[in-house]
């Protein structure tokens, strides 16, 4: 496992799965609360979880989990916890062949499926800066379905001199950009990458740009030019597992 730097900011988690994920994680919970006359399978293996790793549980009414939850669906059940950190960068890009590196992505259903995508598709880091960004919260855990728990997440003060210390670790980088030159399905990636996507409706900074090695685009054969950046990362980034796969 990666060590850990700064503290997230998530204390609340919601919902089914970022509560299971967390526990099977290793994940110190302060307390999970359950709505009273819930139930299932999925409630009952949380339970069971939470006793085996002796985390106290509270049956409340569903008024109070809403209160908990703040607004968001939490399927009747609430966890509040020890905050997980960011990872320190040397300890997770030491041995990393892939790195999603990401410029100023602002919403955060956006960001956690982002890094569920990277998670699925075998990244080993997501570095985000830590300035006109999504901060990591349970919103952001939610949509990721938990892989926040297994993906090491790097918070960096300016991405181009994160990318700068990519390039000087050997790493190739590869931007997204729908003005790009190469397409994301004939360019030769060379190991390790680190792929760039830009934040919604911006793309890429225009420095950023220069920073990249390659621009890619993803061809479209519709009259909508681009992808949400959640969807293009996930092409871009199984394109990238398809070809680690073949090689």
């Amino acid at each position: 496992m990666f060590q850990h730097a700064t503290i997230f900011d998530v204390s609340v988690l919601v919902g089914i799965h970022p509560i299971r994920e967390a526990l099977l994680a290793g994940r110190r919970l302060d307390r999970v609360l359950i709505a009273k006359g819930a139930g299932g399978t999925r409630l009952q293996e949380i339970i069971d979880l939470c006793r085996k790793e002796e985390v106290p549980i509270r049956f409340e009414p569903r008024g109070t989990i809403d209160r908990a939850a703040n607004g968001a669906n939490h399927q009747g059940i609430v966890a509040f916890g020890a905050e997980t950190q960011f990872a320190q960068k040397d300890d997770a890009l030491a041995s990393a062949q892939l790195v999603v590196v990401l410029d100023g992505v602002e919403d955060p259903h956006n960001l956690g499926a982002i890094v569920r995508s990277a998670n699925a598709a075998g990244a080993d880091a997501v570095i985000i800066p830590d300035r006109r960004a999504a901060p990591v919260t349970e919103t952001v855990a939610k949509a990721s379905a938990g892989a926040i728990e297994y993906t090491p997440i790097i918070r960096v003060g300016n991405v181009n001199t994160a990318l700068e210390d990519l390039k000087k670790r050997g790493f190739w980088i590869y931007g997204l950009d729908e003005r790009g030159t190469e397409r994301h399905d004939r360019v030769d990636f060379a190991t390790p990458t680190a792929l760039v996507f830009g934040g919604e409706g911006k793309g890429l900074h225009q420095l950023v740009q220069k920073n990249c090695d390659f621009l890619l685009r993803i061809p479209m054969a519709g009259k909508i030019s681009s992808l949400n950046v959640s969807v293009a990362a996930g092409v871009v980034l199984f394109e990238w597992r398809r070809r680690r796969d073949l090689a």
